[in-house]
């Protein structure tokens, strides 16, 4: 990435500039713009997040929102109601409150006498949901938004429900943000309030788990906050940006193909990252890329912004099956519109062994090769070589390639299936076999056969009667080469991505259905971007260096498998305002290959903040199992100052099983 430090306006920074809401709550907001924004005023852009702007995000946003400003921008970064150094609490995520707060500070924005009346909105995975959720609510001074890593369906296609089946990353971000919201304010910004602050919020801090649990079905909870309910309510214009290693892969396409204002697509092959510093590679320059949005939009100059492509992506060449790729292969492709009319869907048809019905049973521990369902880290944690999960599956083997064959779109399966059981899962993953039988994931797909023809109202199966049923695979760009071959492979279980049945299920399939989007072959890039930028990095001592690990162990004995995954995101002392701020995690998945009522999950997070002598340290637990009828969810929150023990809570809830 190329480091700028001059630009066309020189740039001033606020590290603390409170915004009062209309109930009197201070949200606390760093902001950067250019020195002359009160002679010459500028449009303003909102990232609205509760990750921490002076410890969490800063070191995007060090490298973002100076830029921004130094291109003439006001660049608004604002800690959420209850997190960082604002004041308030945190219910839930996307909130009435935080889209309230957020609407608020867009008409703050507008006011000021440094911003032109014109305000955009961006943010990656929350910043990009609330971003879509704003504009859907339409404040007056919106105009433009740039979403990455987001979705348009909170229960559909989010980390908590997938298919109608229980993701394992629901308990896991639960997890997650029960040690993100257990976080104090700095003493620093908000003075000797710091501990009241951080008491209330302990005191009031929401177990999500249990409450994202007890919404089991695409009910009216999941329905609020998913702008796929109605498309239309956006009027400002929106860039989508996602990244095919990234858990929300659906989104960009769903966003152009429906959204009436202006919108266009960008999809890389990054993980969850903005893509000037992702991985893996090639990065574009962002920046660069929204700010011709910004200014298409924002300033209204005739860029031709409207014009580029409604949908360009990277089309992976293959590779070898690897936990991490410094890069992949490929060519980047564009689409004058989407839809596409030169994507042909091809159904070709499955041949069941000895004319079928072909039976699927999965062992429990099926799915150990998936790898995180969004990765982040920069380590292993990418899908590894699907042999082994291919070897406790059903597969279908299409004939080897002749010449490549570029996919692009949504694969799907058309089954008729009969289970042996009222509740089951079934798993299809497309994947691209080398010569030597390697076996690398292309895409993969879920449903819940309860929801087959419903996520709101599931109906339970009849054991031993057929069903028809569509799985939908994720999106994919991935070419794949001659020589090769595709497999189709179908599953009962995928642990842990998603919650095992509460019996073992066994799957009868009659008929099986191949849907392929193919594109016509792409003879080399379609499309460049600019080559990455970004301001100058976050000045940081570095006192324990980050790392990750993976590894899955099997009892010889019982054949039970332990899934252990160490993060351990290490120690910076910020080199500014000298706030040290440490973190790790480690995950325990236990499964009994036989036993689906054995899953069991334990999470523990630890959190660290110190400057000179005023330490606090926060450990959080988490954990689920599950028997026939119900989930059963535990957590606990332990705060200390320096080695005292200064809060303690511990929750415990229990939900009832909904044909998951």
């Amino acid at each position: 990435m190329k480091t700028v430090t001059d630009f066309p306006r020189k740039v001033v920074e606020l590290p603390d500039v409170g915004i009062v809401m209309s109930d009197g709550c201070r949200l606390s907001a760093r902001i950067w713009m250019p020195a002359d924004a009160e002679t010459d005023p500028v449009p303003a852009i909102l990232e609205h997040l509760p990750y921490r702007k002076r410890d969490g995000t800063i070191a995007r946003d060090q490298l973002t929102h100076p830029w921004f400003a130094g291109h003439g921008y006001a660049s608004i970064r604002v800690d959420m109601r209850g997190n960082g150094d604002s004041e308030g609490l945190m219910e839930d995520e996307y909130s009435d409150q935080e889209w309230q707060d957020a609407c608020e500070v867009i008409a703050w924005a507008a006011a000021q006498p440094w911003c032109s009346g014109s305000v955009g909105m961006m943010g990656i995975s929350w910043g990009g949901f609330n971003a879509l959720q704003v504009a859907a609510l339409r404040p007056p001074a919106l105009k433009a938004i740039v979403t990455l890593c987001s979705t348009t369906d909170r229960y559909a296609d989010d980390i908590h429900y997938k298919g109608g089946c229980l993701l394992g990353e629901n308990l896991g971000w639960g997890a997650t943000m029960l040690s993100y919201s257990s976080r104090p304010p700095d003493p620093a910004v908000v003075g000797e309030r710091w501990r009241g602050m951080w008491m209330e919020r302990l005191e009031n801090e929401p177990f999500l788990p249990a409450l994202w649990h007890a919404h089991q079905t695409r009910d009216a909870y999941w329905k609020r906050g998913s702008v796929c309910e109605d498309y239309g309510a956006i009027e400002a214009a929106v860039l989508a940006i996602g990244g095919w290693h990234d858990g929300y892969r659906n989104t960009v396409s769903h966003l152009v193909e429906n959204v009436s204002a202006p919108v266009k697509g960008i999809v890389g092959p990054w993980i969850h990252k903005y893509p000037h510093y992702a991985a893996p590679e090639p990065r574009i320059g962002f920046l660069q890329e929204a700010l011709r949005w910004w200014d298409r939009w924002l300033k209204g100059v005739g860029n031709g912004a409207e014009h580029d492509p409604a949908y360009r992506a990277w089309l992976m060449d293959s590779v070898r099956p690897a936990r991490w790729h410094a890069s992949r292969p490929g060519r980047w492709i564009a689409e004058r519109t989407w839809p596409s009319s030169s994507i042909e869907r091809r159904e070709i048809g499955l041949l069941l062994p000895g004319g079928g019905p072909a039976v699927v049973a999965s062992p429990q521990d099926c799915g150990l090769a998936a790898g995180e369902y969004f990765p982040f880290t920069f380590g292993p944690e990418l899908p590894g070589d699907q042999r082994d999960d291919d070897a406790r599956s059903l597969c279908f083997d299409l004939d080897a390639r002749s010449e490549p064959l570029d996919i692009v779109g949504a694969p799907r399966l058309r089954i008729a299936v009969a289970s042996d059981r009222p509740q089951a899962n079934v798993i299809v993953r497309l994947c691209d076999v080398h010569p030597d039988g390697a076996s690398e994931l292309i895409a993969w797909g879920v449903l819940n056969l309860t929801h087959r023809t419903s996520h709101e109202f599931p109906r339970p199966l009849r054991p031993g009667e057929a069903v028809d049923a569509t799985v939908v695979l994720d999106q994919c760009a991935y070419r794949v080469p001659a020589g090769h071959r595709l497999r189709v492979a179908v599953s009962t279980a995928y642990w842990p991505m998603i919650w095992p049945s509460p019996e073992p299920v066994r799957l009868a399939l009659s008929a099986a259905t191949l849907l392929l989007p193919v594109r016509p072959t792409a003879g080399g890039d379609e499309w460049t971007f600019p080559p990455p930028e970004g301001a100058a990095p976050w000045r940081i001592e570095t006192l324990r260096r980050a790392a990750c690990r993976r590894t899955a162990e099997r009892d010889q004995a019982t054949g039970v498998v332990t899934l252990r995954i160490a993060d351990d995101f290490g120690e910076v002392r910020d080199l500014e305002h000298g706030l040290v701020h440490g973190s790790a995690v480690n995950e325990t998945w236990t499964i009994a290959p036989d036993d689906p009522l054995s899953a069991s999950v334990e999470i523990a997070w630890t959190q660290t903040f110190s400057r000179g002598d005023w330490s606090v340290r926060t450990e959080t637990t988490t954990s689920m199992k599950a028997d026939r009828e119900a989930f059963f969810l535990r957590g606990s929150i332990r705060a200390y100052e320096g080695e005292t023990l200064a809060f303690e809570r511990e929750f415990a809830e229990t939900r009832r099983r909904d044909n998951v």
